[in-house]
């Protein structure tokens, strides 16, 4: 059979990785319901793994706030608490924004492209209102320029943050609108220019938005 030849090669994971990130995002996208008893036997069937990586990705999925363990007892996926965007966005948002700056001075033309053919995807799925699709290659677009500002701290708390904010958007139905495109174009030029200034307010605003219309929809 044909093989692409384009494929991002897969990064090898341990049984305990891949058992957190599938689980992880089980309870993100609300296959695993908040307040739902997980059973260690029953996942390991289904992901085909022994019971202690299984136990591991748990212990894990606790310090990061996605389960909560009862020793003896139960282990349970966390309600989902939907006011903690108000607290999860503002320090994604400037974090965000510091990415941005730092990745101007390793950004390359190639990259550059590579986020304007993103942006366009993210603007068809909009158009087309397919907003689970618009949420992943929205994370795509940020993911790049956080990879680019090459910064391993900033990664790691980017990374922690961004699944709770993921778990909110499912959960609150927060829809990415048509200003997050030029926005993202606006992001993109700035890059280009190097204009490490001027590309923060839009970088946080293009975040901040956001809580905005999270309370326009709890407030209705």
């Amino acid at each position: 059979m044909p093989i692409p030849a384009n494929h991002a090669t897969p990064v090898r994971q341990t049984a305990k990785e891949n058992a957190f990130t599938q689980i992880q995002q089980w309870i993100i996208d609300g296959t695993l319901q908040p307040g739902e008893k997980l059973n260690d036997t029953d996942l390991a069937k289904a992901l085909g793994v022994s019971r202690t990586p299984i136990r591991e990705s748990l212990q894990m999925l606790e310090m990061r706030g996605f389960v909560k363990m009862y020793p003896g007892k139960a282990t349970q996926v966390t309600e989902v608490e939907k006011d903690a965007i108000l607290e999860l966005l503002p320090p994604l948002a400037a974090l965000q924004a510091l990415s941005a700056e730092l990745a101007i001075s390793h950004i390359t033309e190639e990259t550059l492209e590579k986020l304007e053919q993103i942006n366009e995807r993210f603007a068809n799925a909009i158009y087309s209102e397919n907003y689970y699709a618009s949420l992943k290659i929205d994370e795509e677009f940020h993911k790049i320029i956080v990879d680019t500002a090459n910064n391993s701290y900033i990664h790691s708390i980017i990374s922690s943050l961004q699944a709770h904010v993921r778990r909110q958007f499912f959960h609150n139905s927060i829809i990415l609108t048509e200003k997050s495109v030029a926005e993202h174009n606006t992001i993109i030029q700035l890059m280009r220019e190097g204009k490490t200034d001027a590309i923060a307010p839009i970088m946080k605003e293009n975040w901040l938005r956001a809580i905005e219309e999270f309370r326009a929809i709890r407030d209705k």
